[in-house]
């Protein structure tokens, strides 16, 4: 039997996460849909089963019980993670400008978005430790860049700093593993149609996926420590 890579997906039950996990499995690998929400998940399961090998994880970035959980899931029936993409993400009313953002908004954007995500990262990882040639993933934005925020007037700060802290992230974890085989690099889906954005974004998001998994399939030879998109790299 050929080698089937493992994959675990974030927020996986819709939009570009979902697009992701359809992605990896027309990739050949055996995917799980990570979602909060059961129902949900097991819904969106159903409505890729055709398309490979791809089970449901319960996955709440604010309940680490089920981050223990899932792990020890995936360490007793695959013993190993070659893909971990961290897509999970919350944008919230309140959110905006830095003389008018909601504290407790910015803090709930900062405590899923970053924080979050570094649980699960920090939970699977190390699982990814016990792959041949692990990949980390994490779905930024173009607003966590430093550089791209001083020049445009997005007013979203908590989102905008999740993502930078999410940017910070990626380099240092990717930092700290120079010298394995696991690389980490962070993809911004682009102005994706999505619910975070009230369906407002100019592209699909299947096209908001590719660039996630592109970077999740790397080849040995791939970068690590970057910020991409499907035009290229992005400055921090």
């Amino acid at each position: 039997m050929a080698y089937k890579k493992i994959a675990l997906v974030s927020g996986g039950n819709k939009g570009i996460g979902f697009e992701i996990v359809r992605g990896l499995l027309q990739a050949g690998c055996r995917v799980y849909l990570g979602a909060r929400e059961a129902a949900k998940g097991q819904q969106a399961v159903a409505a890729l089963a055709a398309e490979g090998d791809v089970l449901f994880l319960e996955l709440d970035l604010a309940n680490q019980a089920t981050l223990d959980a899932a792990a020890a899931h995936l360490q007793r029936e695959e013993g190993r993670l070659d893909i971990l993409v961290n897509n999970a993400g919350i944008n919230v009313a309140g959110d905006g400008a830095p003389s008018t953002a909601a504290v407790r908004s910015v803090e709930q954007v900062l405590q899923t978005n970053f924080l979050g995500t570094l649980a699960v990262t920090q939970a699977f990882l190390p699982l990814v430790r016990q792959a041949a040639a692990g990949r980390i993933v994490n779905v930024s934005s173009p607003l966590g860049s430093l550089t791209l925020s001083g020049q445009n007037d997005w007013g979203l700060l908590g989102y905008s700093a999740s993502k930078a802290a999410l940017n910070m992230l990626t380099v240092q974890l990717a930092y700290e593993l120079r010298n394995t085989a696991i690389k980490v690099n962070a993809a911004a889906p682009g102005y994706t149609a999505t619910d975070l954005n009230g369906f407002a974004g100019t592209d699909t998001p299947a096209q908001g996926a590719a660039e996630a998994i592109r970077l999740a399939l790397l080849p040995p030879d791939g970068p690590t420590g970057t910020a991409s998109s499907a035009t290229g790299s992005l400055p921090w």
